[in-house]
């Protein structure tokens, strides 16, 4: 009896539509004595114009609806508040259908919107200056939730910018490659142009380094570009700020990288913070400069974002001006990027689900 109990309620439970490929909608519909066709139109529906509810599907019929609605649902995100820097940087708290929260931030310049999408609630790493590190990591995120950031930030970019999304960055909470399958598939989405229809060029997935998981996204032929929070080529310094990395040693990760760019022909975008103390010595922008010209890449120097319970401190504007001529001297393309949105805790390494979204 109690076995008979479980399996009615199993069955009561609706699957998420969009956990359907294509295929599989066409399928459902001709086993309905349906036309195959309307699979299409409720996929555009789903991915081109991100409707959340079946009764806004206006070319089907209500009995399509219907039967559509009595087979399933669509946990959708909801934006359940955000903030606004001074700076015009748009912070989002991002509550999922399980009421679990993550951070979207949608960041404006004079020429293009750029959308920082979170892939985990939580992180499953563990680097001491980042504040998402300090939170358990509860989930991955779904594909359609991760798209559903996107989609929001779009019309967000619309409204209040007036023009739509320009780029994105896998730069929020969570470390991307942990969540491999749902992300590529979010991607996928994002850049079909039956769904989004956003240039894979636009795009760029960040990771502290899963030497593994690289090798993997050049072997998937992926289009998107690479960044990578290195942040030292000094395993024993990258160690003491990035414990994980003892599991990921940096020979493993440039031998990964390397890879990666005689697959993909595509350079690599190593992100770096100067900490006061840390990677300021000069040993710290040699070992820099060796291993960029063993890797066709360039270098975004971050401004550091403090963050709570931390004593790190940006290292002084000369050092950050030695490792600016170092990499010029060497030929290296190098930027130095200064945060916004910091008086929203929105800048990189500072979300932390502060937002009381409750």
């Amino acid at each position: 009896m109690r076995f008979f109990y479980f399996r009615i309620l199993e069955a009561s439970v609706k699957k998420d539509i969009r956990a359907l490929s294509k295929e599989e909608l066409q399928d459902f519909f001709v086993s309905h004595d349906a036309p195959s066709f309307k699979a299409g139109q409720v996929f555009q529906w789903l991915w081109q114009k991100g409707i959340h509810d079946f009764e806004l599907m206006t070319n089907l019929s209500l009995e399509h609806r219907n039967l559509l609605k009595a087979h399933f649902q669509i946990k959708h995100i909801n934006i359940d508040s955000q903030q606004r820097s001074a700076d015009g940087t748009i912070k989002n708290a991002v509550k999922l259908h399980d009421h679990l929260v993550v951070e979207s931030v949608l960041i404006p310049t004079s020429t293009r919107t750029t959308a920082c999408v979170s892939s985990q609630v939580g992180c499953s790493l563990d680097c001491t200056f980042c504040a998402t590190a300090a939170l358990k990591r509860m989930r991955n995120l779904n594909a359609d939730e991760i798209y559903d950031q996107v989609v929001a930030m779009d019309q967000q970019s619309k409204l209040y910018y007036q023009r739509p999304l320009s780029n994105i960055v896998f730069m929020g909470m969570g470390e991307p490659l942990m969540n491999y399958k749902n992300v590529l598939a979010a991607i996928d989405k994002i850049t079909d142009s039956e769904a989004l229809g956003m240039s894979p060029r636009r795009i760029i997935l960040s990771t502290s380094g899963i030497p593994k998981l690289i090798r993997k996204m050049a072997d998937d032929k992926v289009k998107f570009g690479l960044a990578v929070s290195l942040h030292s080529a000094r395993q024993e310094v990258r160690e003491q700020i990035m414990p994980f990395a003892k599991k990921f040693p940096l020979t493993e990760l440039i031998e990964a990288l390397e890879y990666w760019y005689a697959y993909t022909k595509k350079q690599i975008t190593f992100e770096y913070v100067v900490w006061e103390g840390v990677n300021d010595l000069k040993e710290d922008i040699q070992a820099l400069v060796g291993l960029c010209r063993r890797i066709p890449s360039k270098v975004n120097i971050i401004q550091y974002n403090p963050i709570d319970g931390s004593s790190m401190k940006q290292a002084h504007q000369t050092i950050i001006d030695a490792y600016i001529a170092a990499l010029t001297k060497a030929r290296i393309s190098v930027t130095y990027r200064r945060s916004r949105g910091v008086d929203i805790d929105a800048a990189c390494g500072q979300l932390a689900n502060k937002i009381d979204s409750k």
